[in-house]
């Protein structure tokens, strides 16, 4: 492919056009880029190396935990992909599009799905993860999503078939509800969700039903701050503190030991003032505990993440989860300009935008040393999927809900009648969605192979962690 073929003019949202005007418009740029268009994936001969891309990706985070980081990708091509979103990001920028762009989820794999309490105390399925959230080709969240149920197949021993299905399931599911969406109005798709218990019930099978339905009674019964509390500190006298259980939950020492001593009163502050005027009030109620460094995830690791202890006068806990928030991937990979300079608020307006409904404490802040963060709260009946008990129909059922639910995601901040009439009614584009998600796949495991030489080779240092 030549480069100038994988890119159209970026096509804008007329407000003013009709949603069968739209959706023609979107019939015809098909002309221009058509579906099978999608299917492509070639390794360009001056492909950057995914190993330095790694590196690349770790300058500036905690030298200390980037061992760990490198373990935990070690342990599959399915633990990789989850790290390796640049990599993929950087390959995404040279496949054809459509130029209908929106705001992406940005590292929109299989496990960055999954259910949440709302604000309201209802339980919803939905992304969860935003950290590379970034406007850009909605046809790139597509991609990752289906390919990763591809590589999770596969790590799982499914069938070649099933896994081609898993990411078909994906792209029909997508443009299904896509054209559900567009027929509905804006205000419409904005109070859209997915009832989590809804979903489960439209399940097929009776066993791994009653084993969701299980997790959602648990976790609705889930009051997180009170039972994190007796199971995550212990007193010194009588200021309440956080358990370390190092090397994945820590108090922070040296340098950063002085600086969390020395701002943290002023971080929090500076994320209190992101938050709207009735949460202020409530959070006012409390005041700061403690401060560790928790490792998250797989991706994250060696950012700065952690956990803060709030304390009200009565003794009720509130348990905050905080993230540093770097550049997104996607940014140095689109012809797009950030609107935020503030990483943090990037990644909290972008979940806003893409969310149908956003933790009430989510939040963003910045230290002296210009390491921007966002602010949630920790584990808030938050049921993920459980990738290791699923068989092939569960597998294939999850992906119609994943697909289903980036759908929706898309309809906000995009023009679902343009991108309803680009992929038509045919299966031709689930069916180039699957061929690209195999021939990735492959890349992946390519790519994972290259960092367990470099690891061998000592480019790359592993911890013991297990």
């Amino acid at each position: 492919m030549e480069e100038d073929s994988k890119h159209t003019a970026e096509t804008p949202f007329n407000p003013i056009a009709s949603k069968a005007e739209r959706y023609e418009k979107g019939a015809s740029v098909r002309k221009k880029i058509p579906l099978a268009k999608h299917q492509e994936w070639n390794s360009l001969k001056n492909r950057k190396d995914p190993v330095d891309i790694l590196i690349q990706t770790s300058e500036g985070r905690v030298e200390s935990l980037l061992p760990i980081r490198y373990r935990r990708m070690m342990e599959s091509p399915f633990a990789f992909y989850r790290g390796a979103a640049a990599i993929m990001a950087n390959d995404l920028a040279h496949t054809p599009v459509s130029g209908i762009n929106l705001q992406l989820c940005g590292d929109c794999h299989l496990m960055n799905f999954g259910g949440f309490a709302t604000p309201e105390r209802k339980l919803v399925f939905d992304i969860n993860d935003f950290d590379e959230t970034f406007p850009g080709p909605w046809e790139w969240d597509i991609k990752r999503l289906a390919a990763s149920f591809v590589i999770a197949g596969r790590w799982r021993k499914f069938s070649n078939k099933n896994c081609k299905e898993f990411a078909w399931n994906v792209a029909d599911s997508y443009k299904r509800h896509m054209l559900d969406y567009s027929k509905l109005s804006a205000l419409q798709i904005w109070y859209a969700d997915i009832d989590l218990a809804e979903l489960i019930e439209l399940g097929r099978d009776k066993e791994f039903k009653e084993f969701d339905q299980k997790r959602i009674k648990k976790a609705s019964e889930y009051t997180a701050h009170e039972k994190e509390f007796a199971k995550m500190t212990y007193f010194d006298g009588a200021r309440a503190r956080i358990k370390d259980d190092p090397p994945l939950i820590f108090h922070p020492s040296g340098e950063l030991e002085k600086q969390v001593a020395k701002e943290g009163e002023i971080i929090h502050n500076r994320y209190l003032e992101s938050l709207s005027e009735e949460k202020q009030i409530l959070l006012s109620r409390y005041m700061l505990q403690d401060i560790v460094i928790k490792v998250v995830g797989v991706g994250s690791v060696g950012t700065l993440c952690g956990i803060s202890l709030l304390m009200s006068a009565t003794g009720e806990p509130i348990f905050l989860q905080f993230k540093e928030a770097r550049k997104s991937v996607l940014e140095g990979n689109v012809k797009t300009k950030g609107k935020y300079n503030h990483q943090g608020e990037r990644i909290v307006m972008g979940q806003k935008l893409m969310q149908s409904a956003s933790d009430m404490f989510l939040g963003w802040t910045d230290d002296s040393k210009n390491r921007f963060f966002y602010i949630r709260q920790l584990r808030d009946a938050k049921i993920k999927p459980v990738l290791e008990v699923m068989k092939a129909k569960n597998m294939a059922e999850y992906a119609k809900a994943c697909g289903w639910a980036l759908a929706r995601a898309h309809a906000r901040s995009g023009d679902p009648s343009m991108i309803s009439g680009y992929i038509g009614d045919t299966d031709e584009f689930a069916d180039a969605i699957t061929e690209f998600s195999v021939l990735y796949a492959n890349q992946n495991e390519s790519d994972y192979n290259k960092m367990l030489e470099a690891i061998k080779h000592g480019k790359l240092p592993i911890s013991d962690e297990i």
